[in-house]
């Protein structure tokens, strides 16, 4: 029981594909404090950069405000504001690009990427239930995250503020009495050294948010032993079925082997049985010995062409008989004798092939049965028709 709890305990860092597949559930690294100080320095450099083009605006603005006889009779109102709309836009386009730009960057280098999620866009009936969502918005720690960051930023920002405005309360006191050219001067002093001491806490903030925001989404992501080794079967298959897999890749490896180091034995044999180039298993028998044939060579496909141009060039007899040289691939092994289903066959080939070879001509090629049980296509899967020898 104990170690049941102990593996849906989630202590594994998350997978790759984990990790994918959380993204394409619209679930990536952000940080809201990281876009709100690179937005905030960016906006401060795009100002700096435009502050040139504020005396222009200013006159365009004032001109909207002169009504006299001249203007009133001989120029059309709509001229100067379509001019002031042109200028908010361009300066909008100035700012808001720069901006969108950053954002982009930003969430490409806090989320490592953008992307795009159709699954996260999907709509939920869970979040049509009032009672979850202010029990997950409300009570929960992200919830108490949110208060602790935002208190924090209160008392930080707010600290810095009023010791940089302590050292200026008296200019920016008398800024009422300044005519607007003035008052923007005085404001354009004070306010990069108020924009500096913020930006420098918005990016201790920052830097606070996204290493908490990256410990919650790593925690979100781990994952229990059981859902690791669950992952590993769907992906690379069950361990039991990779080590079946490789058994039998050794296996096959190993006979491979053995069936070449076979080939230099071909020439001693007394017969080469064929199918007649899929199937070759080269047969040795001594007159008179006591034991069965033994299996010298076998092979299918390639490994049988070169077992039948051994024999031919060691003048070793090729006798074609397709059921009998798959019964003997099938069911034999190299350096093992014959199966004892299969002695009245190959007896009956060897006499065949002895009387040839002292001379005889008149002879019949003989004849034989092999058992249902051993008859098998060139897959080995069994037949269940008994045949006779085919020519």
């Amino acid at each position: 029981m104990a170690e049941e709890n102990q593996t849906q305990e989630k202590t594994e860092e998350p997978t790759s594909r984990k990790i994918e597949k959380s993204k394409e559930d619209g679930q990536v690294l952000s940080s809201k404090e990281m876009f709100v100080f690179t937005s905030i320095f960016i906006g401060l450099l795009v100002v700096m950069f435009i502050i040139s083009f504020i005396p222009s605006f200013l006159a365009i603005w004032k001109n909207m405000f002169i009504f006299n006889v001249e203007v009133v009779d001989f120029f059309n109102p709509l001229i100067s504001i379509g001019k002031l709309v042109k200028y908010v836009f361009i300066i909008v386009l100035i700012i808001g690009i720069p901006m969108l730009i950053t954002s982009v960057i930003t969430q490409f280098c806090v989320g490592g990427g953008i992307n795009f999620s159709l699954k996260a866009m999907a709509p939920k009936v869970s979040k049509l239930d009032p009672i979850s969502g202010l029990r997950k918005k409300i009570f929960s720690m992200k919830s108490l995250m949110e208060l602790l960051k935002s208190i924090l930023k209160v008392i930080l920002l707010g600290g810095v503020a009023f010791f940089v405005i302590q050292n200026d309360i008296t200019t920016i006191v008398n800024l009422a009495d300044r005519d607007l050219n003035e008052a923007l001067k005085s404001y354009f002093f004070i306010f990069p050294k108020m924009t500096v001491a913020l930006l420098i806490i918005l990016s201790i903030i920052a830097i606070i948010d996204y290493l908490w925001e990256r410990h919650q989404h790593i925690e979100k992501l781990k994952m229990t032993i059981k859902e690791v080794k669950d992952e590993m079967k769907d992906t690379d298959g069950s361990p039991e079925v990779k080590q079946k897999i490789r058994r039998l890749q050794n296996e096959i490896a190993q006979r491979a082997s053995k069936q070449s180091a076979a080939l230099d034995d071909v020439k001693d044999a007394s017969v080469v049985i064929t199918n007649p180039t899929h199937f070759a298993v080269a047969l040795k028998y001594e007159v008179g010995s006591e034991g069965a044939p033994i299996i010298l060579a076998l092979g299918r496909g390639m490994m049988a062409e070169k077992i039948i141009d051994l024999a031919k060039n060691s003048n070793v007899t090729i006798f074609r008989s397709p059921i009998l040289a798959r019964a003997l691939y099938f069911t034999g092994e190299i350096g093992k004798e014959i199966s004892d289903k299969l002695y009245t066959a190959v007896a009956a080939i060897l006499a065949y092939i002895f009387k040839i070879n002292k001379g005889e001509t008149e002879i019949n090629e003989p004849e034989f049965i092999i058992p249902d049980d051993l008859v098998f296509d060139e897959y080995g899967n069994m037949s269940k028709n008994g045949e006779k020898n085919e020519k």
